[in-house]
């Protein structure tokens, strides 16, 4: 399915480059400007936003990876300290 018309970005493209940015660093954090990177395209209009999000989100790679998780709190608390 064609998630951004503009770009001719589709679903399957989509969770291709987030299988392949997972395996090469396991510890990334996957934005969608990431994507547009790693298919060679920029964004445009922002009208696929909605959707690219909703199909990024149902990538099982996608997960924040565990040594990042909670970051905000931590700095927070120390912060406080």
């Amino acid at each position: 399915m064609i998630i951004c018309h503009c770009q001719n970005i589709s679903d399957d493209d989509i969770h291709s480059a987030i299988d392949w940015m997972r395996a090469s660093d396991p510890d990334t954090l996957i934005t969608p400007g990431k994507i547009y990177r790693a298919l060679g395209k920029a964004a445009d209009c922002g009208g696929c936003l909605p959707l690219f999000m909703n199909t990024m989100a149902g990538n099982e790679n996608l997960e924040v990876p565990a040594n990042l998780r909670g970051l905000r709190f931590k700095a927070k608390s120390v912060r406080q300290g």
